[in-house]
Parts: structure tokens; C-alpha cells; sequence
């Protein structure tokens, strides 16, 4: 079982970057798939992005796509989301999701996600 806990959110101007992290705890974080979700005050929670537990497969919401990269070191029991070009509507509070083995089906459904963070608040102003 892994615990996941999210850093690195903050307040930034449109057009900014931040980058978020998310640490998971235990000895077999490499064997996880790691997603980000995100969620803004009175929207269902939407999917961002997810990495397969090699790193070799990724997938990104149409909506960031260009604009924010995930990563992972295993290593370091880390994921990551690169946030570049950031837009006022990106402000949300972003979720760390993880889930045992190969990338969920359907990767886009959060509850195919048996592992969350407590979230980390994102704030984009114009």
C-alpha cells in the first residue's frame, strides 16, 4: 500500500511555471502508475496527465497537452508535473493518484485510481 504526498503548488502569474511533486512512500513505488488530477471549485475532478510505472507511456489531457510534462524517478519515489505556460484556468487543486501495476483503463476515471494525495492548490492569475 502507498502513501502519496503532494508539494510545490503556489500562486503564479499566467504565463508562469511550476513544478509539483508528489513522494510515495514503500519499497515498490516503480511498480505504480502515476497519474495527476485536478479539480477547481465546483468542477468534477478532471484528468491531467499519467506515466506508466517505466516512464515509457504517457498520456495528457487535450487541455494541457504542450504545455505540462509528467515524470518519475523512481529512484527517488517521486512523480512530477511540469507546468509551463500557465493559464488562469488551470488554477485548481491537484491530486497525486496512483494505481498498481500497468496504466488504469480507462486512465481518465479517477476512481481506476486506488491511491490519492491530499491535494496541492495551483492559482494562475491574469
Amino acid at each position: 500500500q502507498v502513501q502519496l504526498v503532494e508539494s510545490g503548488g503556489g500562486l503564479v502569474q499566467a504565463g508562469g511555471s511550476l513544478r509539483l511533486s508528489c513522494a510515495g512512500s514503500g519499497r515498490t513505488f516503480s511498480n505504480y502508475a502515476m497519474g495527476w488530477f485536478r479539480q477547481a471549485p465546483g468542477k468534477e475532478r478532471e484528468f491531467v496527465a499519467v506515466i506508466s510505472w517505466s516512464g515509457g507511456t504517457t498520456y495528457y489531457a487535450e487541455s494541457v497537452k504542450g504545455r505540462f510534462t509528467i515524470s518519475r524517478d523512481n529512484a527517488k519515489n517521486t512523480v512530477y508535473l511540469q507546468m509551463n505556460s500557465l493559464k488562469p484556468e488551470d488554477t485548481a487543486v491537484y491530486y497525486c493518484a496512483a494505481d498498481y501495476g500497468a496504466v488504469p483503463t480507462p486512465y481518465r476515471v479517477a476512481y481506476k485510481y486506488s491511491y490519492w494525495g491530499q491535494g496541492t492548490q495551483v492559482t494562475v492569475s491574469s
